[in-house]
């Protein structure tokens, strides 16, 4: 039955309420015949993502079936978790907020609402890291050995476009091909792959070789010459694709030309002479590492960091590989492989291996408070696990 104004005042009356003290205007719930719950999800996004939407872009919501849900922008990336909440949520089509509503007297009217649905949780997103881990997974599946191998030209292997990526991986667009090119993946006929690394160790070998044999300065190397000179050993997309990966490109007086990154060239040649020995004496590992690379290069240990490790309680010391990218994603799961590998570390040796679990703002310290006990040992801090490891 619809409320007229009289029983309307005589209900505040009766709860003692000033109607001076409250808008004219009343709202009169009653519940519509379709009204049920679990009919209506409700979302509480942060007003940047409002705006996303408001602007009439979209967002998705990813993972496979065995995955925990995440919501993704256009360039970042939601855990989504349920609240719970103690009120019930009512949802009512049309409803008038408090703002919109006139405070005039003359505006008295009794506004009679149905409720469509009712909620008694909602979805809460909170920032995560990308779960970029699976896309070099994927990739690694079959990694590309250039034009001439057999097993390129059976096709019995999955390939990925970036649509298949997307569809696959828990990470926003922006993230994904950012990850790509972390990992230095390429397209090859559509299908985004990565190089075999011995492939890539050759691609690496014949420009290093060139710029040596044409005395080039490692800060100038001209893309036309690498075409013209390697592009009868390897594929033209293969060579530019190395000096990308390798190289920062630049033009200058109209051609382009590549700045070679030495820090990353050292590395990759180190985790080619590692990759053979389960350890390494440590003098001797940087003694034929500094004859391998190419003239005019210095290696330097820190350019190893996420990538091998240096055992200084051995004698002789040693070095052995150890990849940051084979390590696992899951923070709990990362310290105990670590402590497996070494009981007790140092914030130095450690850092590169904890270094991309960090969440925004979230510092290495905070995170080693969390998963680590500290002690003393000859006057150095090292971490060792909280919890015993099996």
């Amino acid at each position: 039955a619809m409320r007229s104004r009289a029983e309307v005042d005589a209900t505040l009356q009766t709860a003692k309420l000033n109607p001076a003290e409250l808008l004219p205007a009343v709202h009169c719930l009653s519940f519509g015949p379709q009204a049920g719950a679990g009919e209506c999800c409700l979302l509480q996004l942060e007003p940047g993502l409002c705006a996303e939407l408001e602007a009439g872009r979209s967002l998705v919501i990813r993972g496979e079936k065995d995955e925990q849900a995440v919501l993704c922008s256009k360039d970042k990336t939601y855990d989504m978790k349920i609240a719970d909440t103690s009120n019930m949520l009512l949802f009512i089509p049309g409803c008038k907020t408090p703002e919109q509503l006139n405070a005039d007297q003359a505006s008295c009217n009794i506004i009679h609402s149905q409720i469509a649905g009712f909620s008694n949780n909602y979805w809460e997103l909170r920032r995560c890291r990308p779960k970029l881990k699976k896309l070099r997974k994927l990739l690694m599946e079959d990694p590309y050995e250039g034009p001439d191998s057999r097993k390129d030209q059976t096709l019995t292997f999955s390939k990925y476009t970036t649509e298949d990526l997307l569809s696959l991986i828990q990470a926003s667009e922006e993230e994904i091909l950012h990850q790509l090119q972390v990992i230095d993946a390429c397209k090859i006929e559509g299908f985004w792959r990565v190089l075999e690394f011995d492939y890539e160790m050759k691609l690496l070998n014949h420009v290093t070789q060139l710029i040596d044999s044409e005395s080039w300065s490692l800060s100038k190397v001209p893309l036309r010459t690498c075409l013209e000179e390697l592009g009868s050993l390897e594929p033209k997309e293969m060579i530019e694709h190395t000096l990308l990966s390798y190289g920062r490109k630049y033009i200058d007086d109209g051609e382009v030309y590549f700045e070679m990154h030495e820090d990353k060239i050292c590395r990759a040649i180190a985790q080619m002479l590692l990759q053979n020995a389960v350890k390494f004496n440590l003098s001797e590992f940087q003694e034929v590492w500094q004859q391998s690379v190419p003239e005019g290069m210095t290696t330097r240990l820190d350019q190893l960091k996420g990538l091998a490790l240096v055992d200084k309680s051995s004698r002789p010391e040693t070095i052995f590989l150890l990849k940051v990218e084979d390590l696992p994603e899951d923070n709990q799961e990362r310290f105990k492989s670590l402590f497996s590998i070494r009981e007790k570390w140092t914030e130095v040796d450690i850092t590169p291996y904890i270094q991309d679990l960090c969440a925004e703002k979230q510092t290495v310290g905070a995170l080693l408070t969390k998963y680590a006990r500290s002690s003393m040992q000859n006057g150095v801090k090292v971490y060792n696990s909280r919890r015993p490891i099996s």
